[in-house]
């Protein structure tokens, strides 16, 4: 049934979730409000529950008074409640005095009392206790000690020692990030770094444009190469210089240095004209239009082909239907931070349900996509300590702003994504994945990922909140290729990736695991594996290399014979788009 102007009565649901996600960080307030209902029903029928937590808070109550009583004399008393191993909030030695000593160990009591709370409520849905548990833990979150001035001990000492001028920068600074959110400008200091010109300036061609892509291929800069070309499919979630950033730490740039041909996927930001763009058609229009163009470039050679993040998830599609069709063209496989089974996506499944997907859906339909903006507070959440509060102490507070960083910028450089695509990444990949467990339709048949046997290469980072790397390592599970290697390196979901060689200090764990050999858990590899200093980019490099078969001339720019002449110089223009 329509109204008179032709709106259906679910059209006006979603305008209505459109509209009210400006408020909300684009989460549904049913998914927080159903997640408590059902854990205060369960609270009201678990006396036994109820009981263990009385007794749970006056035995901590008990230890923190008599901690309050032997700290106020003695400074190196045992603390009686200990943080998280990644909780960096109380680490400095200001907050072993007295009375800074004691509000940290009052938080963290409170702190541990709710997370017994919300934790192990019998017959409580794992997803409604994580959502309730994790937004419990937002909400204590605010009232940390750390986030006021006056129960701040360094914030106290800094605003002493300036006279308060601290907080007068800080309220400036504050202002100053409030106009540029109004009118949706970029943060302080990006200006720094301008794209091809100190930022995404590895020399290359753009050979190759469609709807969805740009195709650029490297200059070389050696004067012999490897056979077999390179095509990285960076993730479109973001712009694709994450992986050509400055030049000391650009992986295009590293790697024609090491004598490969390197083409990379530069996807275009969509707009409400793309709406019905899908998944497929990233598949189609995005990895296979790169490969048809690379084979016309280099004939007949093999291709190595990288994904990240969800560009890996649209390889894996791709390299699974290839090798279901017999298409042999794929010479190995690197997979970075990629999940293939989504069933242990870590905190960010939070976010993911029937009605927060639905909730989505019904922003993307308003507006024809999603863009990351609406998506940003919502991932700044998974790590608000690290993304949310540090920096509000850090620049209004201490009045001091971290110093903008390249990779800060390329964060700052927001995309959208496509309703069609989106909504059905979401349903097919997190809600029922499909792709893991062989329902996933490529043309009119299922692939499946254990069809793939060529080599592959797997990069999980130790501190991602996108793709958990326990999740990541899963891809072991459903995959008996001839050879993978599997690798847990340092820092987080992009850092941790951008680890050049010779960088700040960086390790990782690598192993290898070829066909019959017997499976082990990630807890057990994680023990067994021995830690290695350096970059991962190394020991990727050799493997590359040694699946390579020999070094020819560098391949000509482009086939202009062949209709692909170059268009214009790297980064492109898809890169520019707001």
């Amino acid at each position: 049934m329509r109204t008179n102007d032709g709106l259906g009565f679910i059209d006006i649901d979603r305008i209505y979730h459109a509209w009210e996600s400006n408020f909300t960080l684009s989460i549904s307030p049913r998914t927080l409000a159903v997640a408590f209902f059902s854990w205060a029903l369960h609270m009201a029928v678990l006396p036994g529950k109820r009981t263990e937590l009385m007794m749970e808070i006056l035995i901590k109550a008990s230890r923190y008074c008599d901690y309050l009583r032997y700290a106020y004399e003695d400074r190196e008393y045992p603390d009686c409640f200990t943080p998280a191993s990644e909780d960096r909030r109380f680490r400095g030695a200001e907050w072993r005095r007295w009375p800074f000593n004691a509000f940290a160990q009052g938080f963290l009591m409170v702190e541990s009392f709710w997370q017994s709370a919300t934790t192990c409520v019998h017959g409580l849905s794992c997803h409604d206790e994580n959502v309730v548990s994790f937004t419990i833990r937002q909400l204590i979150d605010v009232f940390a000690p750390s986030n006021f001035i006056a129960t701040n001990p360094e914030v106290l000492n800094r605003t002493r020692e300036q006279f308060g001028t601290n907080l007068i920068h800080g309220w400036l600074n504050f202002f100053e990030d409030f106009k540029r959110a109004l009118y949706r400008e970029k943060p302080v200091g990006v200006e720094d770094f301008k794209v091809g010109e100190n930022i995404a300036v590895t020399p290359g061609k753009v050979i190759f444009r469609n709807r969805l892509i740009e195709l650029i291929q490297y200059s070389p800069a050696t004067g012999q190469v490897h056979a077999e070309p390179l095509l990285i499919i960076p993730a479109w979630i973001m712009k694709f210089y994450i992986l050509d950033l400055s030049p000391h730490n650009s992986l295009a740039g590293y790697l024609v240095k090491k004598g490969y041909t390197v083409f990379m996927i530069s996807w275009k930001n969509p707009d409400s004209e793309d709406r019905d763009i899908s998944m497929d058609d990233y598949r189609t229009m995005g990895v296979m239009a790169a490969l048809d163009v690379i084979s016309a470039v280099v004939p007949g050679a093999k291709i190595h082909a990288l994904g990240y993040c969800i560009g890996g998830n649209i390889l894996s599609v791709a390299t699974a239907a290839m090798a279901r069709d017999d298409d042999d063209r794929i010479a190995s496989l690197t997979l970075l931070t990629t999940q293939g089974d989504f069933t242990e996506a870590g905190e960010l499944m939070l976010f993911i349900d029937e009605c927060q997907v639905t909730y989505l859906e019904d922003i993307m339909w308003y507006k024809g996509y999603l863009d990351t903006r609406q998506m940003s507070g919502a991932f700044q959440l998974l790590r608000s300590n690290d993304l949310i509060w540090s920096r509000y102490i850090q620049d209004y507070l201490m009045g001091q702003r971290r110093p903008m960083s390249d990779l800060m910028a390329w964060n700052a450089d927001t995309t959208r994504m496509p309703y069609r695509m989106h909504s059905e990444f979401l349903r097919s990949l997190f809600l029922d994945n499909d792709l893991a467990e062989g329902r996933y339709i490529v043309g009119d048949r299922p692939v499946f990922l254990n069809d793939i046997k060529g080599p592959i290469f797997l990069v999980a980072t130790l501190r991602d909140h996108v793709a958990p790397w326990r999740s990541v390592y899963k891809f072991l599970f459903f995959n008996n290729a001839e050879e993978i290697t599997f690798v847990l390196c340092s820092g987080g979901h992009n850092a941790g990736i951008i680890g050049e060689p010779g960088g700040r200090a960086r390790f990782f764990r690598m192993s290898t695991r070829r066909a019959g050999e017997k499976h082990v858990d990630p807890d057990h590899w994680l023990e067994k594996t021995p830690e290695q200093t350096g970059s991962w980019w190394t020991p990727w490099e050799h493997w590359l290399a040694r699946h390579c078969s020999t070094l020819v001339a560098p391949p000509p720019t482009g086939a202009p014979e062949k209709g692909l002449p170059p268009l214009c110089d790297a980064p492109g223009t898809y890169v520019f788009q707001e």
